[in-house]
């Protein structure tokens, strides 16, 4: 499976941006799926996740400006960011997770930068 992230950019904060993941297989049905944001020197870490039921989960700090959606008819995975902060930027990637665990190899990710 490859997984192919769009959409990330410069962003003022209080902006938006929406971050957009295509998956080369029918999985987002299938498995949950989450996005992840990676700064520079650190590890990867869970920003926001939905399950194939639809339920969405955030970390502290996005809930209520980030939200995740899948449309299946477009095997496509999507986080609108909004109200955007310094906080947010990173690398963004996303994955089918099983657990706490990614399931596919890594896309090559999209940047999101925040600033003024």
């Amino acid at each position: 499976v490859q997984l192919v992230e769009s959409g990330g950019g410069l962003a003022q904060p209080g902006g938006s941006l929406r971050l957009s993941c295509t998956a080369s297989m029918i999985i987002f049905s299938v498995h949950d799926t989450a996005w992840y944001r990676q700064v520079a020197g650190k590890q990867r870490e869970l920003v926001a996740r939905i399950t194939s039921g639809g339920t969405s989960e955030y970390v502290e700090g996005v809930e209520g400006r980030f939200t995740i959606s899948v449309d299946r008819a477009e095997n496509t995975v999507y986080l609108q960011m909004n109200n955007l902060k310094p906080e947010d930027a990173g690398v963004y990637y996303c994955n089918s997770i099983y657990g706490e665990t990614a399931i596919y190899d890594w896309g090559q990710g999209t940047q999101v930068t925040v600033a003024p």
